[in-house]
C-alpha cells in the first residue's frame, strides 16, 4: 500500500498553496483566537478532505481559485465540527494532542467552533461561490442531524444496523461527499459527473467511518484516542450492533447492562470485546466496509484514467487498509 505522501504527490504543489490560503483564512486579529487557530493548524490531521476536493477537481480540469475556495470552506466546516464534537463528547484528546476544550474550556471551544464556521461562510461569500454554501450547509445540517440521532439512540441503548448506517451517512459521509462534489463542480459543469463524484464520496465516507470504528478496538492504539473509547462512551458501532443481533436474549441484556452501568470497568469492557470477536463482529463490519470500498472504486472506474483518478483509487485503499 502506498503512503499518503505518495498518494497526494500529483497535488503536492496545490496542497502547499492550500495551506497558505487556509492559514490566511483562519487568521484573527484577536490575540487569544489567533493563538488557538495557530494551535489548530499545528495539530492538523491528514487533510483528507482538502485532498479529496483538489483531486476531484483535477480529474475534470485545472485546479483553480474556485477549487481552493471549496477546499477552504470544507476544511473550516470540518474543523468547526471537530471542535464542537470534542465539547459534546467531553473529549480531552484529538489526534494525540489536547483538545481545545481541554486547554481553554468549553465556552471558548464553542466560540472557536462558531468562528471557524462563520469564516467558512465568509470565504464563500467573498468569492461569490454560492454553490459551495449550498453544498456545505447541507452537509452541516446532515452532520447535526446524525449527531442528534446518535445521542438519542445511545441514551435508549437501541441502535440497529439501519440506524447506524444512517447516522454515519449523515455524520461522516455527507461532508466527504461534499468534498468530491464541490471539487468536481469547480472544474466542470457536467452535473452527471458532479452527482457521480458525490456518490463516490458518500461510499468512501461510509467505508472511512466503519474503518474508524474498527480502529477504536485496535490494540496498537495509534488513533490518538483511548482504546475502546466508543464502548466507554456507549456508542454503538457496527461490530457491537452485529454481535447484539446474534447473541441470545439473556446475553444481550448482560452486554447492554455493561454498556449502561459498567462502561468504565476495564474487565467488563474486555469481556465485550472478546464476545464481539468470538461472534465475528469485526469480520462482519470489515465485510460491510469492503462493500462500500468496492462501490467507490466501481464509480471511479467509469471515468477516464488519469494520475488524479489513480490517486483517488489509492486513497480509497489507504482509507480502508490504514492502521491509524
Amino acid at each position: 500500500m502506498l503512503t499518503l505522501k505518495e498518494i497526494v504527490r500529483p497535488i503536492e504543489p496545490n496542497l502547499a498553496e492550500f495551506d497558505i490560503l487556509f492559514a490566511r483564512a483562519m487568521h484573527s486579529d484577536t490575540p487569544l483566537l489567533d493563538k488557538i487557530v495557530k494551535y489548530l493548524i499545528k495539530t492538523k490531521g491528514k487533510q483528507i478532505r482538502p485532498v479529496l476536493v483538489l483531486m476531484s477537481a483535477g480529474m475534470f480540469g485545472k485546479i483553480n481559485s474556485s477549487t481552493y475556495t471549496a477546499a477552504i470552506l470544507i476544511e473550516l466546516l470540518h474543523a468547526a465540527t471537530l471542535v464542537h464534537d470534542d465539547v459534546v463528547d467531553e473529549s480531552d484528546m484529538r489526534r494525540g494532542f489536547f483538545s481545545i476544550n481541554a486547554l481553554w474550556k468549553n465556552k471558548v471551544a464553542v466560540l472557536v467552533g462558531d468562528y471557524l464556521l462563520s469564516k467558512g461562510l465568509q470565504v464563500s461569500l467573498e468569492n461569490k461561490e454560492y454553490k459551495y454554501l449550498h453544498m456545505g450547509s447541507e452537509a452541516v445540517q446532515q452532520m447535526s442531524e446524525g449527531e442528534l440521532i446518535q445521542i438519542k439512540k445511545s441514551r435508549t441503548m437501541n441502535i440497529d444496523e439501519e440506524t447506524y448506517l444512517n447516522v454515519i451517512r449523515k455524520k461522516t459521509a455527507s461532508l466527504i461527499a461534499a468534498c468530491c462534489s464541490s471539487g468536481t463542480s469547480s472544474t466542470t459543469n457536467d452535473q452527471s459527473a458532479v452527482d457521480k463524484m458525490k456518490l463516490f464520496g458518500e461510499n468512501l465516507g461510509m467505508a472511512f467511518q466503519i474503518k474508524d470504528d474498527l480502529l477504536d478496538f485496535d490494540v496498537t492504539n495509534k488513533t490518538g484516542k483511548p482504546k475502546n473509547n466508543d464502548l466507554k462512551d456507549r456508542k454503538f458501532s457496527l461490530p457491537l450492533i452485529y454481535t447484539l443481533r446474534n447473541v441470545g436474549y439473556t446475553e444481550k441484556r448482560q452486554m447492554l447492562d455493561i454498556l449502561k452501568n459498567h462502561n468504565t470497568n476495564k474487565e467488563k469492557i474486555s469481556f465485550l470485546v472478546k464476545r464481539i470477536k468470538e461472534e465475528k463482529g469485526f469480520e462482519y463490519a470489515e465485510n460491510r466496509m469492503n462493500e462500500y470500498k468496492n462501490n467507490a472504486l466501481q464509480i471511479l472506474s467509469g471515468f477516464p484514467e488519469s494520475e488524479y483518478r489513480n490517486s483517488l483509487e489509492n486513497l480509497v485503499l489507504f482509507t480502508t487498509e490504514r492502521v491509524y
